[in-house]
């Protein structure tokens, strides 16, 4: 016992050593961005807490826009202003479009075999361009319009029941099935109960996967301690790689035993079976492939869309008067004899400030997914190793004041006038990403947004229960890969239409 204790510490002593060595290297080799001073063998672990987003948020006050830390072995960099992003996402976009290992994507997306962890290159870039033409495309999203018009109606009708009893309806809770139901016929054909999946359900299952890949791997910041997995990763991905897998296994068989069915519309599954069955693809493309998009479509559509309208309506019920505002415009657009339709989104432009502004303040990926860099790279006279982690802080940047007059106050009114879109051009708001790695699924992303948070607010009147008072709401975050509410999102509703 005493000897393995000794080589422990051998080991440890030698990569010190060694990390002071590269260091040193580096820093003659081409200056790193400022950043803090970081302890041996940890690096500068010890500086972030639960809350990522906000505490690179507050070094960064110190250090700049650009700063350089180490969390354990790992060089990393944080980008936290608009400039800052453009460098990174835009003037040297394919320097940083990849992405590090992780070791839940690698065991969950079929080693990483999915868009939104996959490494760059030609196989990712050819899986992107499938998926946007044949799985994104408007033509593809319109041809799901009628099915969320359907399970929008049955939402509403669902509150109404709750507002003719006078009862609180758990909000949080009822985005979220909302979500997963069009998201599984969206991406499978038909709904499927929390019971046919698992017995944890598709929210917790989904949720626990996204936090581990979200936290800080042991392994992966000191590989020495990799094969003692002191986090017990290993075991946690393996459990939900076999629940997802059992679960997508199933689907595809069902679709292979349906296939000579004539289908009006197309399920993802169909697609992406018909095109691996045809070997139309012109590249490696099987059932891991399937399943690893098909996991990624799963979570982007139902646990993005549901926590972004999550936040947008906590803060409308926390502002009144814009509240009101909004249901003017939703007056004079759409009338009160019937409910939205997509159609009318387009004519709904506080709607559209309303939306950038919960962007702005709640964006669901604080941090955007790690991008990795392929080579070295010099920006703003700073060297940037190969192999440096590249944090983008969105939400930092939604928060900035030198970009954002009163950053910390919800006012759509500041994007009057303003041609600051959602799409990635404007790097002061960057809710989908940009460049290379932007969100693929903006489009049927912001189509579900817009949609659902016009209906809650045409429909309804809402007031917080027991008497609480808007400014009491609690808006504490839960971080992760989303960043959800900590607490679920509670309201009475009343009916305001006359339909």
């Amino acid at each position: 016992m005493a000897s393995t204790f000794l080589q422990v510490l051998a080991v440890i002593a030698v990569l010190y050593f060694l990390q002071e060595l590269h260091n040193k290297f580096m820093k003659k080799k081409k200056k790193l961005p400022p950043g803090p001073k970081g302890l041996p063998i940890i690096g500068n672990l010890h500086m972030i807490g639960k809350n990522v987003h906000q505490d690179l948020q507050q070094i960064a006050k110190k250090y700049g826009p650009i700063m350089s830390m180490r969390l354990g072995v790992i060089p990393v960099i944080v980008a936290s202003s608009p400039h800052a992003a453009e460098q990174f996402l835009k003037n040297h976009d394919v320097v940083f479009a990849s992405r590090p290992n992780n070791r839940a994507m690698q065991f969950v997306a079929y080693d990483q075999r999915n868009l939104a962890f996959g490494k760059y290159g030609p196989y990712w870039r050819n899986m992107r361009k499938l998926c946007t033409l044949e799985l994104l495309s408007t033509l593809k999203i319109n041809s799901f319009q009628s099915m969320r018009k359907q399970e929008v109606t049955n939402f509403v009708t669902f509150i109404n029941l709750a507002a003719s009893s006078g009862v609180e309806v758990d909000i949080s809770a009822k985005l979220s099935t909302l979500s997963a139901n069009m998201a599984c016929l969206m991406v499978f054909g038909k709904k499927y109960t929390d019971d046919e999946f698992d017995e944890r359900g598709f929210k917790d299952v989904i949720q626990e996967s996204l936090v581990i890949a979200a936290t800080p791997n042991i392994g992966e910041l000191f590989p020495f301690l990799d094969v003692f997995d002191l986090q017990r990763v290993v075991p946690r991905m393996k459990e939900l790689t076999k629940i997802f897998d059992k679960f997508l296994e199933r689907v595809i068989d069902e679709h292979v035993q349906d296939s000579k069915e004539e289908k009006q519309t197309k399920d993802f599954v169909d697609t992406m079976m018909n095109i691996m069955q045809s070997g139309e693809a012109g590249f490696e493309f099987d059932r891991r492939h399937v399943k690893a998009i098909l996991l990624d479509l799963l979570i982007a559509s139902m646990d993005t869309s549901s926590t972004t309208i999550d936040w947008i309506f906590s803060e409308l019920l926390r502002h009144p008067i814009v509240m009101k505002k909004l249901q003017n415009e939703l007056e004079q657009v759409v009338g009160k004899n019937r409910l939205v339709e997509e159609s009318d989104l387009e004519k709904l432009e506080y709607l559209d400030m309303v939306i950038k502004e919960g962007f702005r303040l709640h964006p669901v990926a604080p941090l955007l997914i790690p991008h990795e860099s392929i080579e070295d790279c010099t920006i703003d006279d700073f060297g940037i190793p190969k192999g440096s982690r590249v944090l983008v802080n969105i939400w930092a940047i939604g928060r900035d004041p030198e970009v954002w007059s009163k950053p910390e106050k919800f006012m759509p009114e500041r994007f009057v006038g303003s041609n600051i879109d959602l799409r990635g051009h404007d790097f002061q708001l960057l809710p989908f990403g940009s460049g290379r790695r932007g969100c693929p699924g903006l489009q049927l992303g912001l189509t579900i947004v817009r949609l659902v948070l016009a209906q809650l607010v045409h429909c309804f009147n809402w007031e917080l229960p027991n008497g609480m008072m808007p400014n009491d709401l609690d808006m504490t975050e839960k971080f992760g890969l989303v960043l959800a509410r900590a607490r679920h999102l509670m309201a009475i509703p009343t009916y305001r239409l006359h339909v």
